[in-house]
């Protein structure tokens, strides 16, 4: 865990998890374990401190759950203005599962699962894109491919998915779109 949360540094951003919590059983359960970061808890905070932390009670049918946020580019649209691009905070979620959580889960979901939340960011399908525009989504594409990549490599894992909430292949998406901007 300590190793995919630092990799998030690669991409640009300084790693520091904003919340942990580690759920028993099942995700239907309360969390045994939360923990909101203050902004002055930078050495707390820190990916070996705060997995430490969380895993104190550590059990095979827990799931370890920690946030963090990276800097995606987002389109602001203002009452009929020009839109403008500006980089804010997106929340990404890492998630170790216990074998025994929620009946086996991680067989299916693999041991460690990365939500970087909504596909918007990478790939704005209902928006018209100018040369800006294209710039920021290949920017947000590239850093979500370079913190992949930088897991795969450092990490130790032997498999990864990229899969979106639509069901649809989430990399043939971005492939689609980056062909679509360029």
């Amino acid at each position: 865990m300590v190793s995919v949360l630092k990799q998030f540094s690669g991409a640009g951003q300084a790693t520091r998890v904003h919340a942990a919590a580690a759920y028993p059983i099942s995700w239907n359960e309360t969390p045994f374990y939360q923990r909101i970061y203050e902004e002055d808890e930078v050495q707390e905070s820190s990916p070996e401190q705060a997995v430490a932390e969380a895993t104190q009670i550590l059990h095979d049918d827990f799931a370890y759950e920690f946030e963090l946020k990276w800097d995606l580019w987002e389109l602001e649209a203002v009452g009929g203005l020009d839109p403008t691009w500006k980089q804010e905070p997106a929340i990404v979620r890492v998630v170790g599962f216990g074998p025994e959580f929620d009946e086996g889960a991680y067989e299916q979901n693999g041991q460690v699962r990365i939500d970087f939340g909504l596909d918007t960011p990478f790939l704005l399908e209902e928006v018209e894109l100018d040369k800006v525009g294209a710039e920021c989504v290949k920017r947000n594409v590239q850093k979500l491919v370079e913190v992949t990549n930088a897991i795969q490599e450092n990490c130790g894992i032997s498999s990864r998915l990229l899969w979106s909430d639509s069901g649809e292949n989430l990399a043939q998406k971005l492939i689609a779109r980056l062909q679509r901007v360029n």
